[in-house]
């Protein structure tokens, strides 16, 4: 097998827990993965792959998140502390029954991460950080429900912001939108990076490579790493059933991250220009894809 896991026979019932025998379910799928391999293309296991009950349950999960973002656009606002936000998503979270994945993440000690401005991810909240009219911040959360994660971040406008500001926050979701619309069942994953450096490019921006999307579902952070800078034709097959985000960071200025804040975790543009994400979650499907939290 193209995973080198065991190979179910013909008649028994297929690997997916689908029920059905083995030749009238996945043969003909694994089949062409195993001839994309021969090609000497990436191909995912079977173990990254989502079935459709797996697909409710990142589903259920993902409601949850969508209505920690819906619940912080209504509220969010001039003189709101990002200590504030991480309360709401927190208490939110909590009440409607799953559990925040940020929190105690390799050590992270909040809710949600809060990136303002020059703050390319994992901005942490704080009292002290209050937000004022002008400035452009990234709500990036995350859920655990029934084992099952999901993940979207939004970026807000504070008050009027400037014209180069809102631009930068609109053309980065195009950019996550021009990226997703490149993603094709039996395409390549490369061909979503592709689709959205060309657009941050052609903007005069830049897109940050260190960090990218990547694989969820039965885990916070699985493979594949989603490269925003890849190119098309490259990367992971893209195959039903495999999940994963698309979250460009798209500096105004130079590419250059700087990772040397005491915290350990924020990380801001080097040249302190701004920068603007947006976070999508999705599956891929037998003619397209679907969005599982936004």
């Amino acid at each position: 097998m193209y995973d080198d896991d065991v190979r179910p026979g013909r008649n028994d019932e297929c690997w997916c827990g689908s029920g059905k025998k083995y030749k009238k379910c996945h043969l003909g799928f694994d089949e062409r993965l195993e001839d994309a391999r021969g090609q000497g293309y990436e191909v995912p296991p079977r173990s990254l792959l989502k079935s459709p009950a797996d697909i409710e349950g990142i589903k259920k999960s993902a409601a949850i998140n969508i209505g920690v973002l819906d619940y912080v656009a209504e509220r969010i606002g001039e003189g709101i502390s990002t200590a504030e936000i991480d309360r709401w998503v927190r208490d939110y979270t909590v009440e409607h029954g799953g559990v925040p994945a940020d929190l105690n993440y390799e050590g992270y000690p909040y809710s949600v991460c809060t990136s303002i401005d020059d703050v390319v991810c994992h901005g942490m909240p704080s009292e002290d950080d209050v937000l004022r009219a002008g400035s452009i911040v990234n709500v990036d959360c995350s859920t655990i429900l029934d084992g099952y994660y999901s993940d979207s971040s939004r970026m807000f406008c504070i008050g009027d912001v400037s014209e180069e500001r809102l631009r930068l926050v609109e053309e980065t979701r195009r950019a996550m939108e021009a990226g997703l619309a490149a993603v094709k069942p039996w395409g390549f994953l490369g061909d979503v990076g592709a689709a959205v450096n060309e657009h941050a490019k052609r903007c005069g921006y830049s897109v940050v490579r260190e960090f990218g999307g990547h694989g969820i579902g039965f885990g916070f952070h699985e493979d594949p790493f989603v490269s925003h800078v890849a190119e098309a034709g490259t990367g992971m097959v893209l195959v039903p059933g495999l999940v994963f985000t698309i979250e460009p960071m798209i500096n105004a200025g130079a590419a250059d991250i700087d990772m040397s804040d005491p915290n350990g975790w924020t990380v801001r543009t080097a040249d302190g220009s701004d920068t603007a994400q947006w976070e999508v979650q999705a599956v891929v499907t037998d003619d397209g894809y679907e969005l599982l939290s936004w």
